[in-house]
């Protein structure tokens, strides 16, 4: 009488290589939430920007108009359009050629905070722009970083 000794292949996974895919997908998670969180704050601030941006060339106009003065360049008066609503943008005033942007949540502790486009300066006709912002610096510099790069001047 033989004993046949059975041998059986291994079926699934064993423990051990469950919890190393486990702990990978752990370090993955935490390496790509953070950055995507700032990919779409920065995206936020792109489009707030470019509602901005409309004004911007409305008011430059004006200026332009007005023979180098911002004075009365006002939301609603000599060609400036009214105050929009969008997901990022809550209100725009504008009040002698100076911009302001209310803003909703575009990242953390940005509810109501406001991103300030003033004219610098004229020159012939180009207008210079100082941006600013009331974005609180210590959660938030690479929003601010990304508000003030995309613009001519900070």
């Amino acid at each position: 009488m033989q004993l046949k000794a059975r041998t059986q292949a291994q079926k699934g996974f064993t423990l051990i290589e469950l919890m190393i895919v486990v702990a990978i997908i752990g370090i993955l998670a935490a390496v790509a939430l953070p950055q995507y969180r700032t990919y779409t704050s920065r995206a936020k601030a792109a489009n707030a920007i470019t509602v901005g941006d409309a004004y911007k060339s409305a008011v430059a106009l004006c200026i332009q108009e007005q023979g180098g003065s911002k004075t009365g360049c006002s939301l609603g008066d000599k060609g400036i359009p009214g105050t929009v609503k969008t997901k990022e943008v809550s209100k725009v005033e504008v009040s002698d050629g100076d911009i302001t942007l209310t803003l909703n949540d575009i990242g953390t502790g940005t509810e109501g905070k406001t991103i300030t486009f003033k004219v610098a300066d004229v020159v012939g006709d180009a207008v210079i722009w100082k941006t600013d912002t009331t974005i609180d610096a210590a959660n938030n510099t690479v929003l601010i970083d990304s508000i003030k790069k995309n613009n001519a001047s900070s």
